[in-house]
């Protein structure tokens, strides 16, 4: 989100508009705006390579907040908007970060997660009053230092976390070489390509900036001197409009999205003109055949999918020709090497299901945990797997069927179970419990628990709402299960592991993927 030759090229146009609100962000406010930044966040005593989070909702002040660590070689963490503080406060000790900075909206929730994060010395409010020395608003504290660049600028980039089967969520860093802000990690040279990205664009942002694919996006559309329109939340009408409104020509979405849009009336769909769209991209989820073929009906052979993890192991994609011709994939590899292996590190068969393991495209580990970094490698170190499960075809294309790690995709927010399941087990009333996803016909998967009471506990409505309120205090909400069901005995091998694929398989029935 580093401005760069644009900031003068390009000074007065727009860099960022707020869908709902309409503020806009020029080029020449954004240069200025994370320079001021910069030259506070070096006076606090953040120096490269050194970390700071930023906690709040898609607004205005965002993309400063990331172009100011882009600038300066630090490492930043956009943390999910919706956490807890507990939640907050575990990733603000874990990155190790120095600085938040969080908005008015937030506030309340950053401030009590302040009080578990003892490494914080300073906490900047991007539209609120300072509180004491240490809670500064961040106009105030920035109005003193210079609109130019630090003297020693070196390239930064974030730190997303991704959570695991162990239900914390795991830091993945990528080494950063000294060098200058306007030299890209290769891997941003590689999505500019693959996605069509070009010098004027118009990019329409409808998730929350604390994904990394919208993260990278609106990152590249700054870089290529374009404008990122930024929903604050996505309406399905909305989005139609603003497209029309701002002649958009780039967007991404996720496949709920796509439902929803499909929802709209015949006469409202009709009424934006949507001629302007070049590309649309889709991802974090795989996209149910039928959505699929009626978005390109209705916008036309412009749709690319791509599959990857945050971590960056690898990267498939596909067209909306190719996907037609092989429909359900989630395209053909184009980073890293993909080996399909089964429980013995063996090559399984074209066609057949097995665990994906890519040999590496882009290097990572989780940070400051080597033993999570090597849980996610081969035993010789050369390939890495986030635990997904799919089969390739005779013409190369991958298709998903399974989540070994059982991992929940939401309306394309990645929900890991662990987490409800370890918070559940603490309630005075469960003896025992299971999470995991089941099919949603909006969202494609809710989440769902299914729990062992302890004697004399009845299995009634009353403990359904006290078990769901327990969970709603301690966990982000798309954490906490939309339902409970009750067994008498949960399904546990011998050694205690649960044996949770026989509890979800009740759910999905017949169907041949355990995916939608």
């Amino acid at each position: 989100m580093y401005p760069g030759k644009h900031a003068t090229a390009r000074a007065g146009q727009a860099a960022v508009i707020m869908a709902g609100s309409g503020e806009t962000i020029t080029y020449g406010e954004l240069e200025a705006r994370s320079n001021r930044l910069a030259h506070l966040l070096r006076a606090h005593g953040v120096r490269r390579l050194d970390h700071y989070s930023i906690y709040m909702e898609n607004n205005a002040r965002y993309v400063e907040c990331c172009a100011a660590g882009e600038r300066s070689g630090h490492y930043y963490t956009c943390v999910n908007s919706f956490l807890t503080a507990e939640e907050l406060a575990y990733v603000l000790n874990n990155s190790q970060s120095k600085v938040l900075i969080t908005s008015q909206a937030k506030r309340a929730v950053a401030l009590a997660a302040l009080a578990l994060s003892p490494g914080i010395e300073l906490c900047l409010v991007v539209d609120g009053p300072g509180e004491g020395d240490k809670i500064l608003d961040l106009d105030a504290a920035t109005a003193e230092f210079p609109a130019t660049p630090i003297a020693d600028e070196s390239l930064g980039t974030a730190m997303l976390y991704s959570s695991g089967t162990t239900g914390r969520p795991k830091g993945i860093v990528r080494p950063l070489a000294e060098q200058p802000p306007s030299q890209k990690l290769p891997i941003f040279d590689f999505l500019v390509k693959l996605w069509q990205y070009r010098e004027g664009m118009i990019y329409l942002s409808p998730a929350p900036l604390y994904h990394s694919a919208p993260q990278a996006a609106v990152n590249l559309t700054i870089a290529m001197g374009g404008t990122a329109i930024i929903m604050e939340r996505f309406d399905a009408e909305h989005y139609l409009q603003l497209v029309e409104k701002h002649r958009v020509t780039h967007s991404q979405l996720v496949p709920t999205m796509f439902s929803r849009l499909l929802k709209l009336p015949d006469a409202v769909r009709a009424r934006c003109d949507l001629s302007s769209l070049e590309i649309a991209i889709h991802a974090a989820a795989p996209c149910p055949v039928q959505v699929k073929e009626q978005m390109i009906e209705w916008w036309g052979p412009i749709i690319h999918e791509y599959y990857g993890a945050t971590e960056g192991l690898g990267f498939t994609a596909c067209n909306s020709q190719e996907w037609l011709a092989h429909k359900g994939t989630v395209g053909r590899v184009l980073l890293g090497k993909l080996h399909v292996l089964d429980d013995g590190m063996k090559e399984r068969p074209t066609g057949t299901p097995g665990t994906l393991w890519f040999e590496t495209a882009t290097p990572f580990e989780y940070f400051d945990d080597p033993a999570k970094t090597a849980e996610a490698r081969s035993p010789d170190g050369t390939m890495s797997t986030v635990g997904d499960v799919g089969y390739v075809d005779a013409d190369g294309y991958l298709y998903l069927t399974d989540r070994a790690t059982f991992m929940i995709i939401s309306g394309g927010v990645n929900i890991y179970p662990q987490e409800c399941e370890n918070l559940l087990i603490t309630h005075p009333k469960v003896a025992d419990a299971a999470v995991f996803g089941v099919p949603n016909p909006d969202l494609g998967e809710e989440v769902k628990a299914v729990v062992q009471l302890m004697p004399g506990v009845p299995a009634d409505a009353a403990t359904t709402e006290e078990l769901l309120a327990f969970c709603s205090r301690h966990l982000a909400r798309q954490k906490v299960p939309r339902s409970i069901d009750y067994e008498a005995e949960l399904p546990r091998l011998p050694t205690g592991k649960l044996y949770k694929r026989l509890l979800r398989d009740r759910y999905w029935g017949n169907r041949t993927s355990r995916i939608v």
